[in-house]
């Protein structure tokens, strides 16, 4: 009778072990669940101007895969908003962008209120003193841009813009790298965003804006009196790669995400750049707001 007993509490014992052992089985596989869905939850934030056409630009619809545009009811679309579906699908997170202003989308990736800056972004010295950069996403050529009716409609060098009343975007290697190359030139105070450079120049107010090669593309549709001037070989602006090379800006030592964009980014050619950019030229709105 002893060994009977024995014997039922020992298989009592044994179904309570393995009860547990099933429960802890189970709660392992919730918890791998729920970190799976936490992985497929996550966000991509990303700041963008949505006003620098054809990098990115404003609309009031989702027309050619325009991204909704958080706390507003517009829509941005353009080379970075393509660029940043491209990546968030890639890295299968959830792609939210931000309106912010030119000049306050260091301090937002700074501060943690966006993951990343993709907004044409020159990868230069000074900004890699306080922000990360992916590789380039695009390379940009430097280019003027005048209108058909000044005296530098035919120029083919930098030194036949000699005296030029000229401008460009505030903050950018365009103002302060190119123009003070122009031998005499009478630079104007920066404007906050290309449209308002761009307006200053169809409108009398400058004789010539310096940009890249894409901004002044999507310009000359609009604007069909621009000119953009091509200088003969050794005439032109003096560029670093780093005021062509156009980067993604992260926070200082987000070196996980910044991991990630770079594996993503490589699976690109530079053709694949140009095609991309191509296509949002071809579909930028005539305005932007």
């Amino acid at each position: 009778m002893k060994r009977l007993a024995y014997l039922v509490s020992a298989i009592l014992l044994l179904g309570a072990m393995l009860t547990g052992l099933c429960a802890c089985g189970n709660d392992n596989q919730t918890n791998a669940n729920n970190s799976g869905d936490q992985e497929q939850g996550k966000v991509l934030r990303v700041g963008m101007e949505c006003g620098y056409a054809p990098y990115n630009w404003t609309q009031n619809d989702d027309s050619n895969g325009a991204v909704p545009i958080v706390d507003s009811t517009n829509y941005a679309n353009g080379y970075d908003v393509m660029m940043a579906k491209y990546l968030a699908d890639k890295l299968g997170y959830e792609l939210q962008i931000h309106k912010i202003d030119w000049d306050s989308l260091p301090v937002a990736v700074q501060s943690g209120t966006i993951d990343c800056v993709i907004a044409g972004q020159s990868i230069t010295a000074e900004r890699l003193q306080t922000v990360d950069f992916t590789t380039p996403y695009y390379y940009a050529s430097i280019i003027a841009v005048t209108r058909d009716d000044t005296p530098y409609a035919n120029a083919t060098s930098v030194a036949e813009l000699a005296g030029a009343k000229c401008t460009s975007q505030l903050n950018t290697v365009w103002y302060d790298v190119m123009l003070p190359q122009i031998p005499d030139a009478d630079i104007q105070p920066a404007m906050e965003s290309a449209p308002l450079m761009l307006v200053a120049l169809d409108s009398g107010s400058v004789d010539l804006v310096v940009t890249d090669q894409p901004t002044a593309m999507a310009a000359k549709l609009v604007y069909p009196n621009f000119v953009l001037l091509e200088m003969a070989d050794g005439q032109d602006f003096e560029a670093s790669a780093e005021d062509i090379n156009i980067g993604i800006s992260l926070k200082k030592g987000n070196t996980e995400l910044l991991d990630k964009l770079n594996e993503a980014l490589a699976g690109l050619t530079e053709q694949d750049f140009t095609d991309m950019m191509n296509q949002a030229i071809a579909i930028q709105p005539l305005t932007n707001e």
